[in-house]
């Protein structure tokens, strides 16, 4: 595992010094991550700023509760409770705090132009309905292909649809929203953004997507590790296979988060804006792509795929 992390490490390093940068581009940051520019692309800037705010708030709620141990105590209500007070934040923010945060950069408060559009136009009511879609979609097909494909298996006490713990459909929309929002729009902005046009920009750019995909859906795998009641029957396949299969999903929503709704502050789409049907198709066609990518994989492997369960059931 790490000579592949090392390998696409050291490859993309080596990609980005082949690189000639854009010189109109500042990014003053020290990482390779880059915000939307405050003065062009005010509603993602001010949109993003508010996810990475909220992903320390989750992560560090998430992560006492994992190192202490406290999901001892949860029962099936108690996962729900968790799960959906955590993810109800970023559902419910469009329409309470359509402002979503007014950071001040260059002594100027910047305003999201969202809280002067109507609800269903906001930036961010159509990004949350694209990831709370994107979420359900994986959970309530892809999770299969981990049952049948890794062996995986959730054993705490739950309430479940199609099989699936209901909580993991709400969890997973705050995992997703830093995945996308913050970590992948913020990458692929920096390697969009900060050097000239070409064919090895081009190749760059992709190259980021599968190792973006790739460690990301590791690094999930590891940190989850130590939870007792989501498990694979070979961990050691999980961490490698399993990072691979689970990675399909992010080599379609990375970019296609990261491009999604890309003219809503310059107007260039003023006669034919995105709506909130465009938005649940775009995600339903992404789902799709996901959906049949892992599909190949499987019939590649010669697995099949077993689908059980009722509608909704609870266990433990």
């Amino acid at each position: 595992m790490t000579a592949i992390l090392f390998t696409m490490f050291a490859i993309l390093v080596g990609m980005h010094s082949l690189q000639t940068p854009n010189g109109a581009q500042n990014n003053t940051s020290k990482l390779p991550l880059l915000l939307p520019d405050p003065k062009k692309e005010p509603s993602k800037y001010c949109y993003e700023i508010f996810a990475w705010y909220y992903t320390a708030v989750w992560i560090g709620i998430f992560g006492f509760i994992v190192v202490s141990q406290s999901y001892e105590l949860l029962t099936a209500w108690g996962y729900l409770a968790v799960c959906g007070g955590l993810a109800l934040p970023l559902m419910l923010q469009p329409l309470l705090y359509p402002l979503a945060s007014a950071p001040v950069v260059k002594n100027k408060i910047i305003i999201n132009p969202d809280i002067q559009r109507p609800f269903y136009k906001r930036y961010s009511t159509k990004a949350t309905i694209y990831l709370m879609t994107y979420a359900f979609i994986g959970n309530y097909w892809y999770t299969h292909y981990f049952y049948s494909v890794l062996k995986a298996e959730y054993t705490m006490p739950s309430h479940r649809l199609n099989d699936v713990p209901i909580a993991m459909f709400l969890a997973t929309h705050f995992y997703f929203c830093t995945y996308h929002v913050c970590v992948g729009n913020g990458i692929l902005r920096h390697v969009d953004k900060s050097y000239q046009k070409g064919w090895m920009k081009t190749i760059l750019f992709w190259f980021t997507i599968l190792s973006l995909s790739y460690f990301t859906a590791f690094m999930e795998t590891l940190t989850i590790s130590s939870f007792p009641y989501y498990s694979f029957e070979d961990r050691e396949m999980a961490y490698t296979v399993g990072s691979a299969f689970y990675g399909i999903y992010f080599i379609v929503s990375f970019p296609g988060f990261y491009y999604f709704d890309s003219h809503i502050d310059d107007g260039k789409q003023k006669d034919r804006p995105v709506t909130l049907v465009d938005t649940f198709t775009t995600a339903c066609g992404h789902g799709m792509m996901i959906l049949l990518l892992l599909d190949f994989v499987r019939l590649y492997l010669g697995i099949p795929l077993v689908i059980g369960g009722v509608a909704f059931a609870t266990t433990g």
